[in-house]
């Protein structure tokens, strides 16, 4: 029997819970079927069987975009899309992987070669998403010896280069850089830290950012950052230049850069660069040959390296946040992948004035968003290859924004296959490029 002071106790409690929960409910405009659901999960959790792990190969992947709870304007946009499947020219999509839309009379013909985070390899296919070649190298074959901490950026290639006679470039993230044979034979291997994006010249000439972590008293005295470099290599992986991004700002009238960053750990996260043919050196002496065009993600920097002095000659940052891959076109304009622009979740590609930063073109959708990596190409009848990385999938634009091809990233993984591997990045080759498959 409780004693009459214990059963008081017991009932305040009881009054205290229920007038809380009651308040709780009405502040919250929570159902107490949600409340009932919050305490089970939580209970569950603290003395529960442990929910089962989703188990899916090695690589980058992450949960693919629900469709189910699409706003009403998203709604409308994918019914849009799904029209254009009916219209003449177009092959109907069927499903949600591959290629589910081809305008044959719009779309820019050629090839299309990819990376993917399902794995360490490379892939070409043709317009209708039928492979026709693949390469692949595991990191074991690369560097036997060296075993990476942290994340697992040995389970895929960030970005790969292809060469006409079959040969590769390709990535491992922050690891390395190899070159491939058409068979996937290994020539030669880099091991200085490179990241995100290369460019490579006509001669065989490798610009390729690198980095590594050190200790730089003018930005951390206590701690290490990340250091990026701009690494030139010639055509057999050999270091020829090798420029501090760090100090080609510090040296420069942009040092008020470095007032941007964290200090601290991945300062810059420099994610892409462009060699400087000269071929608009008339409208900026910046734009002269020899010079390196960089993005500087984590200040939302655009800036241009001059590699003979080592120093930065020009910079800008304007409406973009988190960008990715500017693309300097003839006509002056640049190209910009804006992850992060417009809105929340909400990403977009601008086509603008470099010396100005005035827009003139840009694409955006509520379907479009990659929180990370993210591609763009202008493509020679116009049209504008889109690679929304985060959700593995890449479409090509019209000027006046009608998606004329759409691919999806068919690996997949996890229960139900509710993981799709990211898509850094697809470009499309001409055809005359892939002359060596037929040998």
């Amino acid at each position: 029997m409780l004693q009459r002071k214990n059963v008081r106790a017991v009932v305040w409690v009881i009054a205290f819970g229920l007038t809380f929960a009651s308040v709780y409910l009405i502040l919250s405009h929570s159902s107490p079927y949600k409340i009932v659901k919050m305490v089970y999960r939580r209970m569950r959790s603290k003395f529960g069987p442990a929910e089962p792990t989703p188990t899916f190969p090695p690589g980058m992947w992450v949960r693919g975009r629900d469709e189910t709870k699409l706003s009403p304007e998203q709604r409308e946009e994918m019914e849009k899309l799904a029209a254009i499947g009916y219209t003449s020219g177009y092959s109907p999509a069927t499903s949600r992987t591959g290629v589910t839309i081809y305008d044959r009379n719009t779309a820019f013909d050629g090839l299309n070669f990819y990376t993917s985070g399902h794995a360490p390899e490379a892939i070409l296919m043709n317009m209708k998403g039928e492979e026709l070649h693949k390469w692949h190298l595991d990191f074991d074959q690369f560097s036997p010896d060296r075993r990476p901490t942290g994340l697992d950026r040995t389970t895929f290639w960030r970005r790969a280069h292809l060469f006409e006679n079959g040969d590769i470039l390709a990535i491992f993230e922050g690891l390395g850089l190899i070159k491939l044979n058409k068979d996937s034979k290994l020539l030669w291997g880099f091991q200085g830290g490179a990241h995100h994006d290369l460019d490579v010249l006509e001669d065989g000439t490798i610009y390729v950012l690198t980095r590594a972590p050190k200790i730089l008293p003018s930005i951390n005295p206590d701690h290490p950052v990340l250091e990026d470099f701009i690494t030139v290599l010639d055509a057999q992986g050999k270091v020829k230049n090798n420029v501090s991004i760090v100090k080609a700002i510090e040296s420069s009238a942009y040092a008020g850069i470095i007032r941007k960053t964290s200090m601290i750990g991945d300062i810059f996260h420099t994610n892409a660069i462009r060699f400087l043919d000269g071929s608009l050196e008339s409208k900026a002496p910046f734009l002269k040959k020899g010079n390196v065009l960089i993005s500087l993600c984590y200040t939302d920097t655009l800036a241009i390296v001059d590699m003979e002095q080592s120093k930065v000659v020009w910079a800008l940052s304007g409406e973009w946040k988190r960008q990715h891959d500017p693309v300097l076109l003839s006509s002056g304009h640049l190209l910009l992948f804006d992850n992060e622009g417009p809105s929340q979740k909400r990403s977009r590609v601008l086509e603008m004035d470099i010396l100005t930063g005035q827009i003139f073109w840009s694409y955006e959708s509520p379907l479009f968003y990659s929180p990370i990596l993210g591609s763009n190409k202008r493509l020679p009848n116009g049209n504008t290859l889109i690679s929304e990385s985060w959700f593995g999938r890449s479409f090509e634009v019209t000027p006046d924004h009608k998606i004329v091809w759409e691919f999806h990233n068919p690996h997949r993984a996890g229960s139900n296959q509710k993981f799709v591997a990211v898509l850094p990045d697809l470009e499309r080759v001409p055809i005359s490029q892939a002359g060596w498959l037929k040998r």
